[in-house]
Formats: C-alpha cells, structure tokens, sequence
C-alpha cells in the first residue's frame, strides 16, 4: 500500500514522541524538557504520569526550567463541558528563543530554515546556483551568504543564533566535521564543518544529507512514533537513513547506510563517487539523463539542464513513448532491488521514499512494489508499509534543524542555572 502525504500543517510540538533507552539516562530535566516540546502543552499532572516520576519533581524542574527561560506556562483550553474554577495551566516550550539554522548545501539548490527553541519555522529561503563540483572557499562563502539572507529574513543576528545545522551528500564524518567526498566539492578530505564555522562564527553541526532527511522525519514527520524505519531519498543521488530504536543509526565511524552505493553490477555504469556498478549509478537524476539522451537522441553536444531533460522524458513518457517508460521501469526495477536488500537486512516498520523524483512514481510504483515483495525473503507476512513524501529541498534543511536543536539541548540542559544568568 502507498500513502501520499503533503506538508500542509505542520505538526503541533517537533521531536520523538517516544525518547530511545539510553545508557546512562539522560538528565531528568532534560527528560522533562524535551518531552513538553515533543508533546507541545502538557499539564504538570500528565507529564508525571508520562515520565513516571511524582508530581512534586514534575514542580520543582519545570519551575527552574521556567526560571531559566526554556518553558513557559499556557492556559489550558477550557472545557466548556467541566466544572467551574481556576482554569487549567499546562507546560510548553517558550517561543521566539534560542534560535538555529538548519542549511542544505546541494548541487542544484542551497536551502534554510530559522527555527526557535520549539520548532517554529521563523524564516526560510532557497538560494539557486549553477552546478557542478565547487572549491571550498564558494561553498564556505555560499554557506554564509545563505545564512545572512536567513538571519535579514528573521530580523536576527547573527548572534542571535545558538547554533547552525548542516547538510551535505557525500561521505560526511559528523563527529570531525570532515566530508570525504561530495558532489559540491572539488577536492576529497575537507574539513568543511570547521572552516565554516571559522567564517560565521557560530557552532556548526555537520551530517550527510539523507541523514538530515531522517532526522526530519524523526523529529517533525510520521517517524515521530515509530521506534524503527527507513527513509530513502532519490533525487540528484540516492541516499538513506535509517532510524533503529527511535534513533538515527550512522554506523561505528558515522557513515553507514549508503545504499546508493551498494553495488548492483559488477563493472557496471560509472557513479559519480567514482567506482562502478553502484545503485545509484541506475536510478539518480544523472542517471535517468543518461539514458534519456539516447531515448530522446539528444546530442552530447546540445546543453540542457537536468530539469528540463528529466522533464522532457517525464513527458514523453506520459505520451506513452516506450523508449522513455522503459527508462522509468528500470529505474524501478533497480529501486525495487535495493528497497527488498533494506527490508531483508533490517525488516524496518515503514520504508519512506522521499524527494522530488518521487512525483514521478505512478510509472512504475505498483511494479515495484510488487518485485520488491518478490525479492524480499518469504516469511508468509505482508511487507511494510510504503509512503512517499515528495516535499522538497525545505525538508532536508528541516532535518539541518532538528540536528542543530538536539546539539543546542544537550549543551543547555547540562548547564541550565546558568543560563539564566546570560
């Protein structure tokens, strides 16, 4: 079954629904803080009950969480059925603080978000640019020119910012903010995170893009009361993140599930990483351009954005042009491969296809599904769930967010009294 979802309104709060075991625990007050912005207003007498720990506790941390500026108190809506009195007070997350910035830098397009301390989008913006791999210095200089058009559009300065998110596609190391290798890039081994962090002067948080996706998902999508599912984004590359007991899992050196580089045919068509026979090779945007220039017999010669190719196969294929359909079946094909390989390997509870190729899916989603149930083990049970989220570059920066926000929480909850002094 496929379920077509749109941005529309957004959720009420942002964050998991359901926090993951951790080992150690993390701080009570950090406990209590991120589930009042997960849930958006919550009674004093419910979040208690949710977190297992008796109301006087409840009392005495969000008092100091109030006093520090984090939580404020709300009227509760009355209920115009219940009794008379003092009307009921709940908890939430005060807005207009402690803003981040969430950026995605692509091949194609640079994307924003301002986001307050309760997941308020205050500003957004999304900056073209001609592509193509850049050296480190333009994409350092885009990056800041990004976020000064996010801080102008907010009426914030740069100052005001706590932290910036980042993503890019690549090979991405967050813990040491260097990316191995990556289509915006020139050059391999850059230390992108710190050099720009030294240009704006704000803490920087860097991720692989698809990771970012996930962390959307996670934090302000369907994702937020699932404890295990994957999202796999198809646009310019392939790409996946994988989210394992409410958590985003990025393996032992923090770059696992790169499933646009599994390989699906040995010599196979040259991917953009450089080596042969990678999933991506068949499905991506360059890819579909490949084969469309033969379909369509467009010279090598003749200069054509990827949109406008892609569009023009999307448009024959439509008018039943079996060169092009064929093109979008195999890129199916393909995808079903790769999509049975996730479910085999980790039989998550929902698989989220997500990015702008996904408008393109009524030409081969039903096939697809059904070879991917083919290629997925027999064990007699229905295969997960299938939805497909065609939202946009707004997204990823979205998951730029939600990475900047757990950084900024995690520093603030471990120092709260001082806080309130700043």
């Amino acid at each position: 079954m496929i379920t077509q979802r749109s941005p529309n309104e957004p959720p009420t709060g942002c964050g998991p629904l359901i926090q993951p075991l951790a080992i150690p625990p993390r701080p009570l007050r950090q406990q209590v803080f991120e589930r009042v912005r997960a849930v958006g207003e919550i009674a004093r007498v419910q979040l208690a009950k949710d977190l297992g720990i008796s109301p006087a506790s409840v009392t005495t941390i969000t008092s100091e969480l109030i006093e520090t500026g984090l939580l404020e108190a709300a009227a509760a809506p009355r209920d115009p059925d219940g009794a008379r009195g003092r009307p009921a007070v709940s908890l939430r997350v005060r807005p207009g603080t402690h803003h981040v910035v969430g950026v995605k830098l692509s091949d194609r397009e640079h994307t924003g978000v301002v986001v307050d301390f309760a997941g308020n989008v205050v500003a957004s913006a999304a900056i073209e640019r001609s592509p193509g791999a850049l050296d480190t210095e333009t994409v350092v200089e885009a990056a800041a020119h990004l976020l000064a058009t996010l801080c102008d559009r907010a009426g914030l300065a740069p100052s005001d910012l706590r932290a910036v998110g980042l993503g890019v596609p690549g090979f991405v190391d967050g813990p040491s903010g260097i990316v191995h290798w990556s289509p915006i890039l020139d050059t391999r081994q850059v230390a992108l995170r710190d050099a720009i962090e030294a240009r704006i002067g704000i803490p920087t948080h860097i991720d692989n893009d698809a990771n970012l996706v996930t962390l959307a998902e996670l934090w302000f999508g369907v994702g937020r009361e699932l404890s295990d599912f994957a999202v796999v984004t198809i646009e310019h590359g392939v790409g996946m993140g994988y989210v394992i007991n409410h958590r985003l899992y990025r393996g032992a050196r923090g770059m696992g599930m790169e499933l646009g580089h599994t390989k699906v045919q040995l010599d196979g068509a040259l991917c953009r990483c450089g080596q042969r026979g990678c999933l991506e090779a068949y499905l991506a945007d360059y890819a579909l351009v490949r084969e469309a220039r033969t379909a369509l017999n467009i010279s090598v010669l003749e200069t054509r954005s990827v949109g406008v190719m892609l569009e023009s196969l999307f448009d024959h294929a439509k008018a039943g042009n079996g060169a092009a359909r064929s093109i979008f079946r195999r890129a199916g094909r393909y995808l079903a491969l790769g999509l049975s390989n996730v479910v085999n390997l980790f039989d998550p509870q929902l698989l989220i296809l997500s990015g702008e190729r996904m408008r393109y899916d009524y030409l081969y989603a039903r096939e697809t599904l059904s070879e991917m149930s083919e290629m997925m083990l027999d064990t007699g049970r229905a295969p997960p769930r299938v939805e497909i989220h065609a939202w946009g570059d707004l997204l990823w920066a979205h998951g730029a967010a939600a990475l900047a926000l757990h950084e900024v929480t995690e520093q603030m909850l471990g120092q709260t009294r001082e806080i309130a002094a700043q």
